[in-house]
């Protein structure tokens, strides 16, 4: 199970988020994620845990925990939406700001 979780501490790294979430059960894989250009925390993160009760069970346990001086929110990761082909484009006809109509 992906589990996402908010609201880290910027100094909070991978090896950190892995050994919190170890405590509850087995960990696949723990990143913080980071600015591209910066190198800097975004300030969340994801653990991946192959065993769902022990997801579960880690996420009950750290929703809500102050870790690091922020209280975290915890919760099983929504997968990214997918952006659907076409997409934007479009328009045509309609009235230009000045009022006037554009359909020559």
């Amino acid at each position: 199970m992906d589990i996402y979780v908010g609201n880290l501490s910027y100094q909070v790294d991978d090896k950190q988020l892995r050994e919190l979430f170890e405590q509850h059960g087995t960990v696949s894989s723990a990143r913080v994620i980071v600015d591209k250009f910066s190198g800097d925390s975004k300030g969340f993160g994801f653990v991946e845990m192959p065993n769902n009760t022990e997801a579960l069970n880690a996420i009950k346990a750290t929703n809500q925990l102050d870790f690091q001086g922020r209280q975290l929110r915890v919760n099983e990761s929504q997968p990214k939406p997918r952006s659907g082909g076409g997409g934007g484009g479009g328009g045509g006809g309609g009235r230009d700001r000045g009022g006037r109509d554009r359909r020559y």
